[in-house]
């Protein structure tokens, strides 16, 4: 079987998020900022899309992974041809641009919409989506914090040029540990400065497509202080960019080597040097002439989390879609009832009671894993909504958008990468192989549990600067809605038993965190031990929650007349997914509160030999 044209995707669930949970077409499309894009517009333009991801941008997801990619002595990347081929059909749609301001030259569309896009493209090839998809997030850093000057010369370039972007933090002695950065920057004059040092694992840091790429570098400038709050972001062009907007000569940054990789492989990842003694100098101008390179960055960081996630998600989303699809046609073994019956008729898989548990348990957290990504979205939609009107309100619903990053990011990648194997598991020695796209799935998501922050970096941002810092009032705020579900009676008799699995899940996370909170005031190495519990318990209580309120309309929608049977059909796997998910996972949130109460910090006094 060939993995060519790998990708399935799931627009009617992308839809059913869209205009049946959420309701953006009541809620946001229409109103300002979004004012132009209305829900026909939506769907016709995501349907578009999704025609495209799964032909011609999943057509190369194999050569991404099996053709090299070549990097000559002068430090130029060169991609492979169909990968080439698949970005050039994205950029040519103007798909790469379909959440940019329209002011910009974009669409416009919504977040929501946005990321709905997003999953598609990121899921049929995340290595061509990664090339494309850096260059709009830079230009919109650029127009948010820099210069008059350094707008005119860089945004249009990005946007209507297609222009490749970058950011640049990590160093190879400093790793997650940003502020630990080395990369050092000389003033020269005015915004110039030139920076000198070497980055590692910088995603797209060259390729052979764009005229340009626009690299966005974290350095200490002369003087500066330690830690993040002593870096200063800076515009570092592969092409120096001329005063007139024309591109002047090489500038001093340069692919020195292509980091060997266990998945994603064809996406460039590059060791990065910037000048250094006898060296072509790298020139950079310093982000809005002000020194406040940590803030700055994190307008990109924050997107990039939000990628990550959402990559997780749509890669598990295939990886179940394959796998049921392969579950169907597999003939293996007797019916469980008729196994001592040596003449009994071999059955499809899908028949036997423990591939249909592992493909529900799939669907469920795919499912899930796409709410909590899509209800986090709506979050960004209701900050841009209020920006304007109530200031104060949409700040508050920004707390929230930060609140749930980790979620997306960190429970998102971590447990994809676990039930990718399930996946896996329902082929059985076929999905070891190359025949089937599971295995490059499982190289290629690895990742996303390591970069943008590992999941316990994750895990320690949710507690530390999420929740605590504000006394948990954000926290309060995104669960008051699940309360409120837990208390009501919607969906009546029928989904009784999944309200009291979320009520029961709400109060579990509720004595979790005062329990840490306790322990955390006695030692504060409690939280190194216990914040990945942490993360996962809000993660399911919250996966649970909207799951039960996809139910409800589920089941009013199973109550009405003149459904198809492929409607039907959606509709009560909408419930299933619910019931699965409360009855077999949000048990185990009661586990993890009677392991954070339980929890010691006895390991730290383990002797090093002993490990």
């Amino acid at each position: 079987m060939s993995t060519a044209l790998h990708y399935k995707s799931n627009l009617r669930d992308i839809f059913f998020n869209l205009f049946e949970y959420l309701r953006i077409q009541d809620s946001v499309l229409g109103k300002e900022p979004f004012a132009t894009l209305d829900e026909s517009s939506a769907r016709d333009a995501l349907t578009t899309l999704d025609k495209l991801c799964t032909t011609d941008l999943a057509s190369s997801f194999v050569d991404s992974d099996r053709i090299p990619l070549k990097l000559d002595d002068k430090g130029n990347v060169t991609i492979q041809p169909t990968v080439r081929a698949a970005i050039e059909r994205l950029t040519e749609g103007g798909w790469i641009y379909i959440d940019t301001p329209e002011r910009l030259g974009g669409l416009g569309a919504s977040a929501t919409v946005g990321w709905a896009a997003y999953e598609l493209m990121v899921g049929a090839n995340p290595c061509a989506t990664f090339y494309t998809s850096f260059g709009p997030m830079v230009a919109r850093v650029i127009d948010s914090c820099g210069t008059d000057k350094q707008k005119a010369l860089f945004v249009g370039g990005l946007l209507q040029k297609n222009w490749g972007g970058t950011m640049v933090l990590t160093e190879p002695e400093a790793g997650s540990d940003v502020g630990s950065a080395r990369t050092k920057a000389r003033h020269v004059a005015g915004d110039v400065y030139e920076l000198e040092g070497v980055k590692r694992f910088i995603t797209s840091g060259d390729w052979d497509l764009p005229e340009n790429i626009v690299h966005l570098v974290l350095a200490r400038h002369e003087g500066a202080g330690p830690g993040t709050k002593g870096l200063s972001l800076f515009i570092v062009p592969k092409f120096w960019v001329n005063d007139d907007g024309t591109l002047g000569e090489r500038n001093g940054v340069y692919c020195k080597n292509l980091e060997k990789k266990m998945g994603i492989k064809g996406s460039a990842t590059c060791e990065m040097a910037f000048g250094g003694q006898g060296k072509t100098p790298a020139r950079g101008r310093l982000v809005g002439e002000v020194h406040d390179g940590i803030r700055q960055m994190f307008l990109m960081i924050e997107h990039a989390r939000m990628a990550v996630g959402c990559k997780s998600m749509s890669t598990l989303s295939t990886a179940y879609l394959n796998a049921l699809d392969f579950a169907k046609v597999r003939v293996q073994g007797p019916d469980l009832a008729k196994a001592a019956d040596k003449a009994s008729p071999r059955v499809r898989i899908i028949e036997h009671p423990d591939v249909r548990r592992m493909l529900m348990e799939l669907k469920s957290h795919a499912e899930g894993m796409r709410a909590l990504c899509m209800f986090t979205t709506s979050t960004r939609d209701t900050v841009e909504i209020l920006r304007g009107t109530d200031p104060e309100a949409s700040k508050a619903w920004d707390h929230v958008n930060d609140l749930l990053l980790p979620l997306v990011k960190g429970y998102c990648s971590d447990r994809s990468f676990d039930l990718l194997g399930v996946a896996l598991q329902v082929y059985g020695g076929s999905g070891y192989c190359q025949d089937y796209p599971i295995e490059q799935y499982i190289r290629d998501q690895k990742i996303d549990t390591l970069y943008e922050g590992t999941t316990h970096i994750q895990s320690q941002d949710l507690i530390f600067r999420k929740i605590l810092r504000d006394g948990g009032k954000t926290l309060a705020k995104v669960l008051s809605q699940a309360v409120l579900f837990a208390k009501s009676d919607k969906g009546g008799g029928a989904l009784a038993a999944e309200r009291g699995a979320v009520g029961k899940a709400l109060g579990d996370v509720e004595a979790l965190f005062g329990a840490l909170q306790k322990k955390m005031g006695e030692d504060i190495y409690h939280a190194g031990f216990q914040a990945n519990r942490v993360l996962y318990a809000l993660s399911e209580t919250l996966i649970g929650w909207l799951l039960s309120e996809h139910a409800v309309l589920a089941v009013a929608k199973l109550s009405e007349s003149g459904l198809s049977s492929d409607e039907k059909a959606f509709y009560q796997g909408k419930v299933a997914s619910a019931q699965y998910f409360t009855h077999e996972v949000l048990p185990r949130v009661t586990l993890l509160r009677k392991l954070v109460e339980a929890g010691t910090t006895e390991l730290r006094a383990l002797p090093e030999a002993a490990f």
